[in-house]
């Protein structure tokens, strides 16, 4: 099951410069009187701390490497980032996802269900965990719909298998291909069995696409875990993995105690997955664009996609 708590990304983990307070150091007592910078010269986020070296990066240099540290660790983006790296120029259209009741168990347990939605609203801007836009990857038209793991950890609930559904009759309607990015740590528990339902509900809305003869790519980012992995995660034509992508279906560490065996060195890491034929490809960020154009104009050859009105 998915955790419920809106944890912060490993992208949002900022170093804090501390001052030095020499003066006070001298004069106990003494306070620094000089006049808070304006709001434009705040270098608080100018620099960002790599989960896998603790480096710290000027956070211009990070977006600009697709939000990949030097040493190859690629972070967790949202929607709009990975929308604007994916489609040509950056350009594209928001498509907006059916609303879903918020909280239809009445649920509860350290809070109440719709304050945690509320707070996750809040931090990230999304309704809720799937995101969806039109444009051109490769001057190729395509649905793109992207599972935002800074929302209740990209959980699978009511409203992120409607996202799923609508995603998939979008590319439907214009006849283009539907791409999705997934991140999850598994089914919303806060929904109980709703949440379960949507496993088999996406699971259809592929089939549609697979009848009228649409790709379905999946992009399998860190995490894909839980009810998303035994769904539409592992359902794509073509199935790619970020680098050191964890995916599978139960967490290592679970797994190893109910074993009580050591996993192997990288296991249910991206590339442990292609080296067993799971994942097709594993792709670095910033070569994603270039191969699912790829992929894409050859899937497509021979048949036109219907542009937005």
């Amino acid at each position: 099951m998915a955790r419920d708590d809106n944890d912060q990304t490993r992208s949002e983990q900022v170093a804090r410069p501390r001052s030095s307070g020499w003066l006070a150091k001298l004069r106990p007592g003494v306070r620094k009187t000089e006049a808070p910078r304006p709001a434009a010269e705040t270098t608080d986020d100018l620099w960002v701390k790599c989960p896998d070296t603790g480096e710290l990066i000027y956070r211009p240099d990070l977006e600009a490497a697709y939000w990949v540290t030097p040493s190859g660790f690629h972070m967790r983006i949202g929607p709009e980032q990975r929308f604007r790296y994916t489609f040509d120029d950056g350009a594209f259209e928001r498509i907006a996802a059916p609303t879903a009741p918020d909280d239809p168990l009445k649920f509860t347990d350290q809070k109440p269900y719709v304050d945690r939605l509320a707070a996750a609203r809040k931090a990230t801007g999304e309704k809720d965990a799937m995101a969806i836009a039109f444009g051109k990857i490769k001057a190729a038209p395509a649905v793109v719909l992207v599972q935002d793991f800074a929302f209740l950890g990209g959980s699978l609930g009511m409203s992120a298998g409607e996202g799923f559904i609508a995603a998939a009759r979008e590319a439907l309607k214009r006849e283009a291909p539907l791409v999705a990015f997934t991140a999850s740590g598994g089914a919303r528990m806060q929904e109980g069995t709703l949440s379960l339902m949507q496993m088999a509900r996406t699971t259809l809305a592929i089939e549609e696409l697979k009848q009228a003869g649409l790709p379905y790519i999946v992009v399998l980012t860190d995490p894909t875990t839980g009810g998303v992995t035994a769904s539409y995660a592992m359902l794509g034509d073509i199935q790619f993995g970020e680098p050191g992508a964890l995916i599978g279906f139960t967490g290592p560490r679970i797994i190893e105690q109910t074993i009580r065996e050591t996993l192997p060195a990288g296991f249910q890491r991206s590339e442990y997955l292609e080296d067993k034929g799971i994942v097709d490809a594993v792709v670095a960020r910033k070569d994603l664009t270039d191969r699912l154009g790829s992929v894409l104009s050859v899937l497509m050859a021979g048949r036109a996609s219907k542009q937005a009105a």
